[in-house]
């Protein structure tokens, strides 16, 4: 499953020291510039996806909605985490290119 790539990208950005986790450190990465991609759980509660997708439109960070909160925080080796970002531009592009081609799949 593409997914599964997705998460393994993840946890390689995570382990170069590439990734916030959390909503807070998520937030303040957007807000300071340095965050290249959010990534939020599926299973997030609707506030906040929404204050996710609000403030990514504002911001103009991509944001995709990925597997469930328990998925994400084992990927970057935490418990649940609502939402991630990842501050390298390269490892970003790597994970929306996969992301993308899963989208394309069906997957």
């Amino acid at each position: 499953m593409k997914r599964d790539k997705v998460l393994s990208l993840v946890g390689l950005a995570a382990r170069a020291g590439k990734v916030v986790s959390g909503e807070f450190s998520t937030e303040k990465a957007v807000k300071s510039g340095k965050a290249c991609l959010v990534l939020a759980a599926g299973d997030a509660s609707e506030n906040t996806k929404k204050s996710f997708r609000d403030m990514c439109a504002y911001y103009q960070v991509p944001l995709y909605f990925i597997s469930d909160r328990e998925n994400l925080g084992r990927a970057v080796g935490k418990e649940f985490r609502a939402g991630l970002a990842v501050q390298d531009p390269g490892l970003a592009q790597a994970v929306v290119r996969e992301l993308e081609k899963s989208r394309a799949d069906g997957t």
